[in-house]
């Protein structure tokens, strides 16, 4: 008589086709996993870079030029796609190419060696290192058609004849200018000043030079909104109020 497991009692599985390919598939899904990750980092970088290059990038602060506003060695996140929804604005804080129209305010000298030229190239992409020497970060005091003059009686920078009140964002101690100009910002083009105006070398700076010290608008990069880095400094960066002031509009040039 064949022998009978007892009732109620389980009985042992047989392996099936499917459970033996499961159970010598496992080792495999292990050595995928670590053939896959290259791949998968490769996706990672490869979107990171893009967001990078069209919505949002991270920018090292290299310079005074902007203090207290912005100190160097802080990291703002920079908007790209803002400009493409509205126009710039006075008050904006701009990242912008400088070249033809600005001289760099620092000098970095780039690595030579290949493994320097990498690291450099991931930290300028990720904010963790100083940007191309020809990028600015500065404050849009006029946009196109806009009369800017240092300054009126009380020291004040005007806009189309409308003083701005500047204390909340100048480095303390600072006057709005001490160089004195007077100039209509042409059609595309913007006239940008630092908030540490006694360490800045903004479009004041550039009078004499070829594009008269005015920023192409095609040149800029993004608007700085906040910034990220260190925690302790962590802020947004709002348009100050004094931008606000209807009658800025109202005096511009068509």
């Amino acid at each position: 008589m064949a022998h009978q497991a007892p009732v109620g009692s389980p009985r042992p599985e047989t392996p099936t086709p499917s459970t033996r390919r499961a159970a010598h598939a496992r080792p495999e899904h292990r050595h995928s996993f670590w053939k896959e990750l290259p791949v998968l980092l490769l996706i990672a970088f490869g979107l990171a870079f893009l967001v990078k290059t069209f919505v949002v990038q991270a920018y090292y602060i290299p310079s005074g030029s902007m203090e207290n506003t912005l100190q160097v060695g802080d990291r703002v996140m920079v908007n790209k796609l803002v400009y493409h929804v509205r126009d710039i604005a006075r008050g904006d804080v701009v990242v912008f190419n400088g070249v033809d129209s600005f001289t760099p305010e620092v000098s970095i000298t780039p690595p030579s060696d290949p493994l320097g030229k990498v690291l450099d190239w991931f930290g300028r992409t990720f904010g963790f290192a100083p940007p191309d020497e020809r990028d600015f970060v500065k404050r849009v005091i006029g946009i196109p058609g806009d009369h800017v003059v240092c300054c009126d009686a009380t020291g004040h920078v005007t806009v189309n004849g409308v003083p701005l009140s500047e204390t909340d964002y100048l480095f303390p101690g600072n006057a709005p200018s001490t160089d004195k100009f007077d100039v209509v910002v042409p059609p595309g083009k913007l006239w940008v000043m630092g908030d540490h105006r006694a360490m800045s070398s903004d479009s004041r700076a550039h009078l004499g030079d070829p594009g008269g010290g005015f920023v192409p608008v095609d040149r800029v990069i993004g608007r700085a909104f906040a910034v990220v880095w260190p925690l302790s400094r962590m802020q947004v960066l709002p348009v100050p109020a004094t931008f606000d002031q209807p009658a800025l509009d109202q005096g511009a040039s068509p």
